[in-house]
């Protein structure tokens, strides 16, 4: 193995939390969400801590739950999808395990993510293809690349399994 931990980052709507919790299956490991940490953390849903806090906020009780997780072993963690944007949240992860991107096309992310006010940052789908365009740099930092627009979650995690056992 090439980690003990997998990050899956990548666009919202790419499939992290439905792979990682695959993943975590497969491996017999634990499985985490940042998005969901968030939400018992706060006794509120990201929307919401949005609208009240603004996304600053959001990011620094994100990163407080990213470094949380940072002693845990053997586990695979869905991040949100601006997670490694943050430079320091971004060193973090790419110290602590392996870093997936699991890149989709814009076309299925629209496919995918529902203008119905539970992703905030979804509801202006022009803004949403800027914020997409602009994080894909961000992403190409991790450590490898898996095309999540057309494999299943299956084809994905043998993918992923792949590549940590080479």
């Amino acid at each position: 193995m090439k980690a003990d931990k997998v990050y899956l980052v990548g666009f919202m709507g790419a499939g992290k939390t439905t792979v990682a919790r695959a993943l975590a299956r497969r491996l017999d490991w634990k499985f985490e969400d940042i998005d969901d940490r968030i939400e018992q953390r706060e006794r509120r849903d990201i929307s919401t801590i949005f609208r009240q806090e603004g996304e600053p906020y959001f990011r620094g009780v994100e990163r407080q739950e990213l470094i949380a997780l940072l002693a845990d072993r053997g586990s695979v963690v869905a991040t949100g999808g601006g997670t490694i944007v943050d430079a320091a949240t971004r060193e973090l992860m790419l110290r602590d395990g392996a870093v997936l991107w699991l890149d989709a096309p814009f076309a299925t992310i629209l496919d995918r993510v529902p203008v119905d006010g539970r992703r905030p940052l979804a509801a202006d789908r022009i803004e949403m293809e800027r914020l997409y365009n602009q994080r894909l740099m961000a992403y190409g930092h991790a450590h490898h690349r898996l095309d999540a627009g057309k494999s299943s979650v299956e084809e994905l995690v043998d993918q992923i399994v792949e590549w940590l056992e080479a």
